[in-house]
């Protein structure tokens, strides 16, 4: 059996939960293309939560609530109910601390809207039993790199499992213009072209992601952090970590030649680039067209 799909999914500002993208429906198609394979489980890992010291936490609240979205109508969300995993957590922690991480469960972890917007445009009618990872707030890129091979194996599980990281490919709120957000609700509305320097490292992640594959795929995403132009795209760390996770998730050496897909793509608020990439591909012909 091929091991399942990664995703690698920028989600954007707040908005992107409330309003119509090609990245909104992308992640429908990839939503709609994992029920038809038959994934029973999702892990993800967000940008949003993050443990101090030298630990990983995994979510294991039985009953989570929502953190407010700002700019986005409660009954585009509220309603939506969390599928937490509790049985995945236990499996995840246990996996997580025979690759040496000092992992423990987290059950009163409350989800942040990172990952269910996500779920909410993936899984409109209700997601699989979702469990969360947490980053490490020293933000170190491999020792991500290590959790996303941790728990690579649990692609390769009987009842599928989809990993996916979500966070951004360009993502500095201090480089972005929010004028038309804040005074018109347009996320989407741009007066002037991203500056360089965020479209320079825009074709940096793209060609790290999609000319990389295997062992490759880990050492060029990592590298990404080491370039001049890195803290231009990203602010602070959070958002880029995920991609990390997911380089180990999809970078084992059985992984070489992998297909990679930049399936869509959004530029908002001038300056943040919601890319979205798909690292391998479903074994069946159960695709669904954009």
């Amino acid at each position: 059996m091929a091991p399942t799909p990664v995703h690698f999914f920028s989600h954007g500002s707040t908005m992107m939960l409330g309003e119509e993208s090609k990245s909104a429906t992308y992640w429908k198609k990839c939503g709609d293309e994992a029920l038809a394979n038959g994934v029973k489980h999702v892990v993800m890992m967000g940008a949003h939560w993050a443990t101090l010291g030298d630990e990983i936490e995994v979510a294991a609240n039985p009953n989570p609530s929502k953190s407010p979205v700002a700019y986005v109508h409660p009954s585009k969300y509220a309603d939506y109910k969390l599928n937490p995993d509790l049985p995945m957590a236990d499996r995840c922690v246990e996996l997580l601390k025979v690759a040496g991480l000092k992992a423990k469960k987290n059950t009163t972890f409350d989800w942040i809207h990172d990952t269910y917007l996500i779920l909410i445009r993936m899984f409109p009618n209700g997601s699989p039993p979702t469990t969360l990872i947490s980053m490490n707030a020293r933000y170190d890129p491999h020792y991500h790199v290590k959790v996303g091979d941790a728990l690579s194996c649990l692609r390769e599980e009987d009842e599928k499992v989809l990993i996916i990281g979500t966070g951004g490919a360009v993502h500095n709120l201090y480089r972005n213009e929010w004028g038309q957000m804040l005074l018109y609700r347009d996320n989407f509305g741009m007066e002037k072209a991203p500056l360089s320097v965020m479209m320079d490292f825009r074709q940096e992640f793209e060609d790290a992601m999609t000319k990389n594959s295997g062992p490759a795929l880990r050492r060029a995403i990592t590298m990404l952090m080491k370039l001049p132009n890195y803290r231009d795209a990203h602010g602070t760390d959070d958002h880029f970590i995920p991609a990390c996770f997911v380089a180990g998730a999809a970078g084992r050496e059985q992984d070489k030649g992998s297909k990679v897909v930049l399936g869509a793509e959004d530029w908002e608020l001038r300056n943040m680039c919601n890319s979205q990439f798909t690292i391998g591909s479903w074994e069946s012909n159960q695709l669904i067209s954009v």
